[in-house]
């Protein structure tokens, strides 16, 4: 699932930046074990799902993905809306992004994220990800209050 739904990053990453498949077994193996995971089903097929992972300081919401067929229908907002109300509070959420994946920044602007001042910084001490992806990358956070 997560592979078919990143599929659409060719829109915007040239063919250097694009990692295929997005998320292998055993990167997934290991992601699986750290995070707490929703999914959303239409009829039964799993067409959305997100990954919430603790990390010191904040939470990192991780592996947003809904499949192409089935974006702009809420599901990406009702999966962060439902990890929101599932986490304690206070609460810092940290969300990394694509800087070119304007679908994601404008679900998380209209659900109250905020571009990071420092992304680089952010993703470095947060995230084990390539420097490529970091350069091209952007982070919003986000604040639960008590």
């Amino acid at each position: 699932m997560i592979n078919t739904a990143a599929s659409w990053y060719e829109e915007f990453l040239g063919r250097e930046e694009l990692h295929s498949p997005e998320m292998d077994e055993a990167t997934w193996d290991a992601e699986a074990r750290r995070m707490t995971w929703w999914g959303a089903f239409v009829g039964g097929l799993l067409v959305g799902v997100m990954g919430c992972e603790p990390a010191g300081d904040a939470v990192l919401m991780r592996h947003a993905y809904v499949l192409p067929e089935y974006q702009r229908n809420g599901i990406g907002t009702a999966l962060l809306v439902h990890s929101e109300e599932t986490l304690p509070v206070p609460v810092r959420i940290v969300v990394g992004t694509y800087a070119a994946n304007y679908k994601a920044r404008g679900n998380l602007e209209k659900a109250g994220y905020r571009p990071s001042a420092k992304s680089e910084t952010v993703l470095s001490k947060y995230y084990d990800i390539p420097e490529d992806r970091i350069s091209t990358s952007i982070v919003y956070e986000k604040v639960l209050p008590a």
